[in-house]
């Protein structure tokens, strides 16, 4: 199988990533084998441009990983392509924040409504949707918010 992203390290680049592979601060060892696979993979003059099995074999890494790593090499260069990817979308936004917390509990700590003896789970869930101060919201979620609050209805 042909190449597709070629790696060509300039001097510079390749200095920083030698810097990188052979320093003796800790850094992460996902970089440091990262590293290490883009100086073995460099086609410069400087590079000994080896086969990826043969990068695969001295370096331990995946083989898919080092294919995603020409191509991100390719696309942001070599010292940004050893950095975490950042996030492509927000991360969602929790539904219980420190005000439903409060409903939450001063809901736990009432009297149970009529029919039982106290509030379950499913109950004070319910009883937020019934409110409208959520449009939804799991068990699970009354369960951890409760938790996190160290409620103690007795």
């Amino acid at each position: 199988m042909q190449k597709i992203y070629r790696i060509k390290l300039t001097s510079e680049e390749r200095d920083q990533l030698e810097a990188l592979s052979g320093s003796t601060k800790k850094i992460a060892a996902a970089k440091w084998v990262k590293a290490r696979s883009l100086l073995l993979a460099d086609e410069s003059d400087r590079g000994p441009a080896w086969s990826d099995p043969a990068i695969v074999k001295a370096t331990g890494i995946a083989s898919p990983t080092l294919s995603r790593l020409r191509q991100r090499v390719c696309e942001v260069g070599p010292l940004e392509a050893l950095q975490r990817r950042p996030q492509i979308r927000p991360s969602r936004q929790p539904k219980v924040t420190g005000e439903v917390d409060a409903h939450i509990s001063r809901i736990a700590c009432s009297e149970a409504p009529e029919g039982h003896k106290r509030w379950t789970l499913s109950l004070i869930a319910d009883r937020l949707v019934e409110l409208e101060i959520l449009d939804s919201i799991s068990r699970e979620a009354v369960r951890q918010s409760l938790k996190k609050t160290s409620s103690n209805p007795g």
